[in-house]
């Protein structure tokens, strides 16, 4: 086994369940993105800007993952234009 699958199966086992959608093609770069957000989300609710600095990743990122997750149901949006983002309560809950 090289280092590289050992780095690949580890990172996999990590993927929060709820980052897996039903409506589009989970690939690693958004699997991995979506992962960071839903970590984030499990200890209180965000702003998009706030989740851009917490997260490392660029807003247009951001906001591409908040709506994929929005339109499956697995987090929300309150407020008035300054959305904050938080988990709905809806898809698969972890294990550990």
């Amino acid at each position: 086994m090289t280092l590289h699958y050992l780095a690949v199966s580890i990172i996999r086992k990590n993927w929060h369940p709820n980052a897996y959608l039903k409506t589009i093609r989970n690939v690693r770069s958004g699997l991995s993105a979506r992962t960071k957000l839903l970590m984030l989300f499990e200890r209180e609710a965000f702003s998009a800007a706030m989740l851009v600095q917490l997260s490392c990743l660029r807003y247009n990122v951001v906001m591409y993952h908040l709506r994929l997750l929005k339109c499956e149901g697995i987090v929300e949006r309150k407020g008035n234009r300054r959305y904050i983002w938080l988990l709905s309560g809806l898809g698969q809950k972890r294990l550990v």
